[in-house]
């Protein structure tokens, strides 16, 4: 069964919040989840005992939900990158319509707010193998239209990363009271 994300955040509450060694170990094991405690530990100043202890409780928390291989799309022959956007009659997330997920080429499903239900991020060999792909979301029952992007180039794709941007530009900031306490 697919991972339930419904919610703003995620349902399960984790023991505490991340503080900032938790993200500098984060951001590592992004770059490569492979790296040893011994060199975990030095790039962010813990031994590699309490590197690894912190590991294991990101592990426990749900901040770390799995470790995988992040595969070279050509290395399968999946070179054509779309989005596909899929509109329905009613409430598009139904279960026939997430079976699509069957299907391999199929990377990730989205239900969405705006002028469409479902957002799809898909992978296949070529464009016959995309309009095979989309043939079988027309076959779904309730499906009315979809729209497909095909990417021609990509500059940016990443996992979650765990910094935060400490402060957009433009944010109006709360007025203060008197006495330093935000007025509400």
């Amino acid at each position: 069964m697919p991972e339930k994300t419904d919610g703003v955040r995620r349902g399960r509450a984790s023991e505490r919040e991340l503080d900032a060694m938790d993200r500098k170990l984060l951001g590592v094991l992004v770059e490569d989840a492979t790296t040893s405690y011994a060199e975990l530990g030095e790039r962010v100043g813990l031994s590699p005992p309490a590197a690894h202890e912190r590991v294991k409780r990101l592990r426990r928390s749900g901040a770390i939900r799995r470790v995988a291989a992040l595969i070279e799309p050509e290395a399968t022959g999946k070179t054509l990158l779309a989005f596909i956007h899929v509109d329905t009659t009613g409430w598009g997330k139904t279960t026939t319509l997430l079976a699509i997920e069957a299907h391999p080429e199929v990377e990730e499903i989205h239900s969405v707010a705006g002028d469409t239900c479902m957002l799809l991020k898909v992978r296949t060999e070529s464009t016959h193998a995309l309009e095979g792909l989309l043939a079988k979301i027309y076959d779904v029952p309730g499906v009315t239209a979809t729209r497909s992007y095909v990417v021609l180039s990509t500059y940016l794709e990443r996992p979650v990363q765990p910094g935060l941007t400490a402060e957009w530009p433009g944010r109006v900031k709360e007025p203060r009271a008197p006495g330093g306490t935000a007025s509400g």
